[in-house]
């Protein structure tokens, strides 16, 4: 019988920048909780984010969840035990997801929140694409657990998704865009946010704590943390 950590399922390429570090900070964070030369015992399904790009612009959620849903069948039919969609936006598509799997699927804005609630924080900006900033899917989740959310002005939205996108996803990292980041955030929290979700996997590649005068709450970091603590068989709630 195999022992050690519980097989994750990684559903990224969304980007594939991001996933990355997800791959990276959860192996560093499996070696560390278990010492030696222990690493993750992981699944990765990386798609081509043209091709879910595109339906995004597209409005086409209903394909895009199929996409996503046929791909985390695959991972739980390759051996994965959970399955961590490396990504905000298409958590949007997160309950067609755990319709079509039996195995958990581990939402990025659930141990937001429980991070969140650590930190003694109780309302936070939200960062993100255009879609989690402005759909409800992601501020309804964090809301759900009593968190006020608040997000940028519609030109501050319209600057961040442009940097996600033309940027962000394409390794582009520059210090005018980090200025871009440091602004939003202080307009934020001259708004009365006690902190910041990162809401977009990629933004954590450019901004830091440095950056911000009140906590960062970066969801690639509280996501792979929290996938860790799962597969050693921990609680991350």
């Amino acid at each position: 019988m195999r022992s050690g950590p519980r097989v994750i399922g990684l559903l990224g390429g969304m980007s594939w920048e991001s996933s990355a570090l997800y791959y990276r900070l959860i192996n560093e964070g499996v070696r560390d909780r278990l010492g030696g030369i222990h690493s993750a015992r992981c699944i990765l399904d990386s798609l081509d984010f043209a091709e879910v790009e595109a339906l995004q612009v597209a409005g086409d959620w209903d394909s895009a969840a199929t996409l996503l849903a046929e791909e985390a069948v695959n991972l739980q039919h390759a051996g994965a035990e959970i399955v961590v969609l490396c990504t905000n936006t298409m958590h949007k598509v997160a309950d067609a997801i755990e319709a079509a799997v039996s195995i958990p699927v581990l939402h990025i804005a659930d141990a937001t929140a429980t991070a969140v609630e650590r930190a003694t924080v109780q309302r936070v900006g939200l960062l993100g694409t255009a879609f989690t900033m402005e759909q409800s899917f992601y501020r309804e989740r964090l809301e759900a657990r009593g968190l006020s959310v608040v997000v940028p002005t519609s030109t501050d939205r319209t600057d961040v998704h442009g940097i996600i996108y033309d940027e962000l996803c394409r390794g582009i990292l520059t210090d005018e865009s980090k200025q871009t980041f440091r602004r939003v955030i202080s307009t934020l929290v001259t708004d009365g946010a006690q902190g910041i979700i990162l809401g977009c996997t990629e933004i954590e590649l450019l901004v830091t704590p440095d950056d911000s005068p009140v906590p960062l709450f970066p969801t690639t970091a509280i996501h792979a943390e929290a996938a860790v603590e799962w597969s050693i068989g921990r609680s991350w709630r």
